[in-house]
């Protein structure tokens, strides 16, 4: 697989796309940042075709970048998890107000639950729904490449903010204990904030998890 990664906005999202391989022009992106610009001069340079934008949860930081994404590739598909969906069409849940910038858009074409299958540009994820961040977080398992996007459920030595609405600590721990730490040790974790890491560095030295 090939992954290219950005860091978009003042609250230094990641934001990933992703392809067999290079030579591939249709492509999968997760998470749309609070500002795509940077992402969408990659799009345009690359003569990419990105097909579908997968969203981890539903927080500003992590949406807002939708609006100039479907302006400028119109045909683009966006998948959120049912929980999560209406914090792109309200504008309370999805924390936009925090932000400067009072975000709402319109639906998303799919609504994923645990364990469904997204096969898209060649690349195919498994959905665990990992609530306690937010109630639909979602994390994104690519088992033949040995690797998961864990969005904002968690990071390197730390785990998402439960003090949002719809957070919890009990289901967040529930979250990455039962669903994350489970996965081969080597499993690499791409989070939605910071540098990645994998299952069996946070599990021997990630201190909310001891």
């Amino acid at each position: 697989m090939k992954i290219d990664s950005f860091i978009l906005g003042a609250y230094q999202t990641n934001c990933f796309v992703l392809r067999p391989d290079e030579h591939v022009k249709q492509c999968l992106i997760i998470d749309a940042g609070l500002e795509a610009e940077p992402l969408i001069t990659f799009l345009n340079d690359n003569r990419l075709e990105p097909v579908a934008v997968i969203l981890t949860h539903g927080h500003a930081d992590h949406i807002v970048g939708l609006r100039p994404l479907r302006r400028n590739f119109p045909d683009i598909e966006v998948y959120i998890h049912k929980l999560d969906a209406e914090m792109l069409t309200g504008d309370i849940g999805n924390l936009s107000e925090m932000t400067g910038t009072i975000f709402k858009t319109a639906v998303a074409e799919y609504l994923v639950d645990d364990g469904d299958q997204i096969a898209r540009a060649g690349i195919n994820l498994q959905v665990l729904h990992t609530p306690g961040h937010t109630p639909g977080g979602i994390c994104l398992y690519a088992r033949d490449e040995n690797l998961i996007f864990v969005g904002d459920t968690l990071f390197a030595d730390s785990v998402g903010r439960t003090d949002f609405p719809g957070g919890s600590t009990t289901e967040l721990i529930n979250s990455i204990k039962n669903k994350l730490l489970t996965l081969p040790p080597q499993t690499a974790c791409y989070p939605g904030h910071g540098p990645a890491t994998t299952i069996d560095r946070e599990k021997e030295y990630n201190p909310f998890l001891r």
